[in-house]
């Protein structure tokens, strides 16, 4: 997932373009704080090492003053409004803002504590109403009309001409054309929209955090692989429990026990508090919040004159419309529940044929999917990832990255990071010069939410016609290591290494003269592609024999196994495709509504769901009450991203699978035309250079099986 900050996107939504990364500059106001001070370390990276919570108010408070002052001075200015005087002054504006911004809600994703969290709650409506204070001042947003009036006799390069028209339009969209008491109402419903995202995020990783299922009999755990049950054990004991055994809702700890334990019962437990986050009744419970949040952004929508919030969203992406979305939705839909309910009658009978009088459970199908694919394709996950110890991955990963671009990966230990299990790399080219620096951190704690992402520290820039190379950073909650194996990845977390990855080169390759447009600064749903895409290499048998090495006693993936993964690839589409689908069309679901809505989330998604044909035993991968790509982050309206990326996706690795998987000229016309340009055009005329056409859905259709 990409996670270009998630609180911060929440006001991408509602901010002028400019504010992201750009040229750090000394700040007028000098203290001892670190984050308002140069930063004297390697290549500018955070100094963490001197970084407390208490410095995060103060240097929020400190740079917001000084970009108001930036902004001001761009407004009230005596010269005639130009590009250099207004537009580059824009993107050029709150640098100290970006920084102190983007090293907060980093932090907070991925170590947080009690004071960030309260800072993160104080700031919300604060930031909101100082983003309101340039999207709403009719001063700058006067002389950038000017500009964009006279755009057509203006001799400005590609990227010039998009950077003004996405000025232009971000104020338009964010209320500049409304009159004055409309434009008050976009600021207190900004501002309220703030901190119930915020809310919203902190809730349901505090109910992930307080859930803690202790296991005293190790005969309960049947079917469990010995690595959980070390794990579990390892934990217990961490909680001063030892002898027993500790179950979580992070993804390392609740999915391998839906997937291996034997006790129904216990699987039950899991999946109820596992579904139930967001919902419980207690000071966490979201009902409440969607609700406002989804009424908000519909009162905001139609103060701006559309339809509703996913006509206004999706305005900017690449769908364009609610209708596209729908029918791409739609051509997959039919295909996916078919097989979904062919996968339940094949369970449903695996279930009676054990003798169970029950159909398959939610709570079940893991379970027993993954004992269909091993008798059907003799295929053991818990064999596969004795393949892939997390050092092995890294290589398959890096040296998969040096066979494409030419890219080499130095670890860099001088470098400060934020946690001792954060890591960060040097990135070079082939010849050494700089590409940018890597920070990655890869398992599960309690400072951490869950999920995997990949963000920036500071996008790529040009300063005086040279590079700036950007700090990027990818957080993932891989398995542990227990005792003395390694950790050892799951084909899936695999992949979910290899498309972080590909988000982590779409900001290390960036190559544009605008931070604004740098990288991931993209439509939603251009930015997976560059990442799905990265998922096709690790299923190739010459990757895997690159790096598929067993942790004890080193023999590359048998052929026989690779055969294996191949053909059981396609199983359980109908689950995995059924259960994403199933979230894209709830998030649209709440996003088309035209009139005030004073439902209950749960009964909603039930309806919904229903409506749409959705088999039991499966619910959509993200339920209303924890969908925090939609309610926390920025994927509103936009969920369905990642299958429109999809298409994207493997239309063009079917050039490479027809020219080679590590053909030069594809991978270099990959990197010129996607991963370099960033936002600097519109995101399907990028892609019609790669590829010389608009994308195909069949190749999708044909990859799934869904065809």
């Amino acid at each position: 997932m990409f996670d270009k900050l998630c609180m911060l996107l929440l006001f991408v939504s509602i901010t002028i373009i400019s504010c992201k990364n750009k040229e750090m500059k000394p700040s007028s106001v000098q203290t001892d704080n670190p984050l308002l001070q140069e930063f004297d370390t390697p290549y500018g990276v955070p100094p963490f090492d001197k970084i407390k919570n208490n410095h995060f108010q103060p240097a929020f408070e400190a740079a917001m003053a000084e970009h108001k002052t930036e902004i001001d001075a761009i407004a009230n200015q005596s010269a005639a409004p130009d590009f250099q005087n207004t537009i580059e002054a824009l993107d050029k504006a709150g640098v100290l803002l970006n920084r102190v911004s983007n090293i907060f809600y980093n932090l907070s994703g991925a170590h947080t504590n009690d004071t960030i969290k309260q800072v993160e709650s104080d700031m919300a409506p604060v930031l909101a109403k100082h983003y309101d204070y340039i999207s709403l001042n009719e001063k700058l947003f006067t002389r950038v009309k000017s500009i964009y009036d006279q755009k057509s006799t203006l001799k400005l390069s590609e990227e010039q001409n998009k950077l003004l028209t996405d000025t232009y339009k971000s104020f338009v969209r964010n209320g500049a054309l409304l009159n004055k008491e409309q434009k008050e109402t976009i600021s207190k419903i900004n501002e309220e929209l703030s901190g119930l995202t915020v809310k919203f995020g902190q809730n349901v990783q505090n109910d992930v955090n307080e859930f803690k299922l202790f296991v005293d009999d190790k005969t309960k755990l049947s079917g469990l692989p010995d690595d959980a049950i070390a794990g579990a054990a390892e934990a217990a004991k961490e909680a001063g429990k030892e002898g027993q055994y500790l179950f979580t809702l992070q993804n390392p700890s609740v999915m391998p026990f839906l997937q291996y334990a034997d006790n129904r019962e216990l699987r039950q437990t899991m999946w109820d508090a596992y579904r139930k986050r967001g919902r419980n009744g207690n000071g966490n419970d979201n009902k409440e919040n969607i609700k406002r949040i989804v009424n908000l952004r519909l009162q905001r929508a139609k103060l701006l004159g559309y339809e509703s919030h996913a006509h206004y969203v999706l305005e900017e992406r690449m769908a364009k419309t609610p209708t596209n979305v729908q029918s791409l939705l739609n051509q997959l839909w039919k295909p996916t529940m078919d097989k979904a309910k062919k996968e339940a009658a094949e369970i449903n009978a695996y279930i009676k044929k054990e003798g169970g009088k029950f159909e398959v459970a939610p709570y079940d199908w893991r379970y027993y999917a993954e004992k269909i694919r091993k008798e059907k394709y003799d295929l053991d996950e818990n064999e596969v990832k004795q393949y892939f110890p997390m050092e092995q991955v890294h290589q398959g990963v890096f040296g998969t990255v040096e066979k494409l671009w030419g890219l080499k990966f130095k670890e860099r230990k001088d470098l400060p990071t934020y946690h001792p299990e954060a890591t960060a790399y040097e990135v070079t080219e082939k010849d050494g010069s700089l590409v940018g620096i890597l920070y990655m951190d890869f398992h599960p704690r309690e400072s951490k939410r869950g999920g995997a992402w990949m963000t920036s520290f500071s996008d790529q820039k040009m300063k005086d016609g040279k590079r700036v190379p950007p700090v990027i950073s990818i957080v993932c909650n891989f398995t542990k290591a227990t005792g003395d194996a390694p950790a050892l990845l799951t084909f899936d977390e695999v992949s979910t290494y290899f498309h972080e990855f590909g988000h982590a080169l779409h900001g290390l390759l960036s190559n544009t003269n605008y931070a604004s447009q740098a990288g991931t600064n993209v439509p939603t749903d251009f930015v997976e592609l560059p990442s799905m895409i990265m998922e096709n290499w690790p299923t190739q048998p010459e990757v895997l024999q690159m790096f598929a090495k067993h942790h004890k006693t080193g023999e590359v993936l048998p052929a026989a196994l690779v055969t294996k993964i191949k053909n059981a690839a396609n199983y359980g589409q109908g689950f995995s495709k059924g259960e994403y689908l199933a979230s894209s069309i709830l998030d649209l679901d709440y996003h088309m509504m035209t009139e005030n809505w004073e439902g209950d989330p749960v009964q909603f998604e039930e309806e919904k769901m229903k409506k749409a044909g959705l088999i039991a035993g499966i619910i959509p991968r993200h339920s209303s009450t924890y969908f925090g790509h939609i309610f926390s982050g920025g994927y509103s309206a936009g969920y369905y991203s990642y299958i429109w990326s999809e298409v994207l996706d493997s239309d063009a690795f079917s050039v490479f699978k027809q020219k080679g998987i590590f053909d030069q000229e594809t991978a270099q016309s990959f990197r010129k035309n996607i991963l370099e340009r960033g936002g600097t055009a519109d995101a399907m005329e990028l892609y019609r250079r790669f590829r010389g056409a608009e994308p195909s859905i069949q190749p999708l259709l044909e990859r799934t099986g869904l065809k």
